[in-house]
């Protein structure tokens, strides 16, 4: 009788087997130079290494709500690399028939510490509020798990005092063309700055949510709300101007880079 052995199947466990040892060795050095090849080689890292000028508005918006009407902006312009850039940021806001509320301008050097994470370490001026402040400025700014977009920074003005500020947002695309965006920005004073009407803690929050279509990255039009309110004693101080400590706002503006 013929016997119908079962054939040998592989096995469905992992291989354990070590991984061969990375090459620690560069192999033209055998024949030539070694301190030849290593110029070359640092040469081609060099050229490698791109510089490029970019242009992003991420946000230019007219705002219409209970306090009227008015404007908000914030985007970048950035010479660099990868690993380091040179950047322009700016942000501010205001109500259309009166001076600016807040113009917001930092220059920093962005420093890649991984691919997921930069470091921000430079200079903020405030043109508004007055009287005018300068800050030195150090921060943290990427991508975390789940792909939320974050920011940190720490700022010290000229004139001794200290203040944080933190951003997080999260870009859902909703379908190929249109991009629902969620942010959250909060500030926070580590002492009452009474000429700057500021109260120690958290000063402001604002929370918005913005639609965008995007057919390219060149150009987005967007539409969303806008929530702002002041806390604490920086909202009583508001109070005490005759100032709203808090304004809801619908948004229409757009997105762009060049």
């Amino acid at each position: 009788m013929q016997s119908h052995a079962k054939q040998d199947a592989p096995s469905a466990e992992p291989g354990d087997a070590q991984p061969p040892e990375i090459p620690a060795d560069h192999p033209a050095d055998r024949y030539f130079p070694p301190e030849r090849m290593a110029a070359a080689r640092a040469a081609m890292i060099q050229e490698m290494r791109f510089r490029t000028f970019a242009l992003q508005v991420d946000r230019l918006e007219y705002r219409t709500g209970s306090a009227g009407d008015g404007f908000g902006w914030e985007g970048q312009a950035w010479y660099g690399g990868d690993v380091n850039r040179l950047v322009v940021a700016s942000e501010g806001e205001g109500t259309f028939g009166e001076r600016a509320e807040r113009i917001e301008l930092a220059t920093y050097w962005r420093h890649a510490l991984d691919p997921w994470f930069n470091l921000q370490l430079g200079m903020r001026h405030d043109f508004r509020p007055d009287p005018q402040r300068s800050y030195a400025l150090i921060g943290i700014e990427g991508l975390a798990p789940y792909w939320f977009e974050l920011e940190g920074q720490l700022l010290v003005s000229d004139k001794g005092d200290a203040h944080a500020r933190a951003r997080a947002s999260y870009q859902q695309r909703i379908t190929q063309s249109l991009v629902l965006e969620p942010e959250l920005e909060a500030d926070f004073a580590l002492q009452d700055v009474p000429e700057l009407n500021i109260g120690a803690g958290f000063e402001r929050f604002e929370l918005g949510a913005r639609l965008r279509y995007e057919r390219n990255r060149s150009l987005a039009p967007y539409l969303g709300v806008h929530w702002e309110r002041k806390l604490g004693q920086t909202a009583r101080l508001a109070r005490r101007a005759g100032e709203s400590a808090s304004g809801v706002s619908a948004v229409l503006g757009f997105r762009a880079m060049f």
